[in-house]
């Protein structure tokens, strides 16, 4: 692939880590954010603290203050920024770009109140004139690891495959590869509903339980993830693949996850407020599950466990209440679907 213009649309830690790997293969990577110290320690130090204490990034990587210089003359933007935000960042991307662009995106969530996949927020917001379909770019990878050249497979998914063979072979190097997936629906949920589970997983952890309690909240969640992914268009083959059950493997077991970290200090005993101060991130969990329960009860998906960390999380419910209510619910065969 000949040397490509990329603007990544914000400088956190996913969207740094995808920038090195696109410098890694030869490309011109623009970084654009709103918050001018982070700006000026990348292109000054080449370092983004913040998340990666440990980390130089390559002098080639240049951060814009100014999001027109950022997008001028562009192949593609990579859009990394928190959910309850992607609207508005969308706007004001569709207002300054003059030329048409492959859009991506690398976030996972789901819009707070519309319920609605970031994907279909980025297309109500940009014109088609002015953007490719989009590509969703999702799977189990933890900045962490990626940002120091771990192996690291996920999926580009897009209504247009030949958008995302773009994109796939935009990103893929000797520890980076994407496979493509035109399930756009089943990509983007999976990677939104897993954060709800991790959040499950890490309170389990913290609440003292084992390995067995880690599996069964895996499983069981991933059954539940693919109702509602199923009932919203999906195929339920996704949630077999990198981006359902790859992510939610590495989400919901390590501690690199934020989400998982949350749902810990959750069983731990930590409030909420405290725990989303000491993070210093955003959690994705947190809202997603708040929209995942709105939308299950709303279509009528059996979702017990979002159901169960929606009344810890938003009525106040004790946690060990809930996990007893759980185990209480009525018997049901393993692969019943309603």
């Amino acid at each position: 692939m000949d040397k490509q213009r990329i603007a990544v649309v914000g400088p956190g830690s996913w969207g740094t880590a995808l920038s090195q790997v696109l410098n890694d293969n030869g490309h011109e990577v623009r970084i654009w954010g709103n918050i001018a110290e982070q700006i000026d320690e990348i292109n000054n130090q080449h370092t983004n603290k913040r998340y990666f204490k440990d980390v130089v990034l390559s002098e080639e990587i240049k951060a814009y203050h100014d999001l027109k210089d950022a997008l001028a003359n562009v192949d593609a933007v990579l859009f990394v920024v928190p959910t309850k935000v992607t609207r508005l960042v969308a706007q004001q991307v569709a207002q300054t770009l003059d030329h048409k662009v492959k859009i991506m995106h690398a976030s996972k969530g789901l819009e707070p109140n519309s319920h609605k996949r970031i994907s279909t927020i980025l297309e109500e917001e940009i014109p088609a004139d002015l953007r490719s379909e989009i590509v969703v770019v999702s799977g189990p990878s933890h900045a962490e690891e990626t940002i120091v050249r771990d192996i690291t497979l996920i999926t580009a998914a897009s209504k247009d495959l030949e958008t995302a063979k773009y994109v796939q072979e935009l990103f893929s190097n000797h520890y980076f590869r994407l496979y493509t997936n035109t399930d756009v629906v089943g990509v983007e949920t999976a990677g939104a509903l897993k954060n709800i589970i991790a959040v499950g997983a890490g309170a389990l952890h913290g609440l003292g339980y084992g390995d067995n309690a880690k599996a069964a909240i895996i499983t069981r969640g991933l059954a539940e993830i693919t109702r509602l992914g199923v009932k919203l268009g999906a195929s339920p083959l996704t949630y077999s693949g990198l981006s359902g059950v790859g992510d939610l493997i590495v989400t919901g077991t390590s501690i690199h996850s934020r989400n998982w970290r949350a749902g810990d200090a959750l069983g731990r005993g930590e409030k909420l407020a405290d725990i989303e101060a000491n993070m210093g991130m955003v959690i994705e969990g947190i809202s997603t599950t708040k929209a995942a329960y709105e939308l299950a009860q709303e279509l009528g998906v059996y979702m017990p466990i979002t159901q169960a960390i929606y009344k810890v999380i938003y009525d106040g419910h004790d946690i060990k209440d809930a996990i007893h209510d759980m185990m209480s619910n009525e018997f049901k065969a393993e692969n019943e679907w309603s």
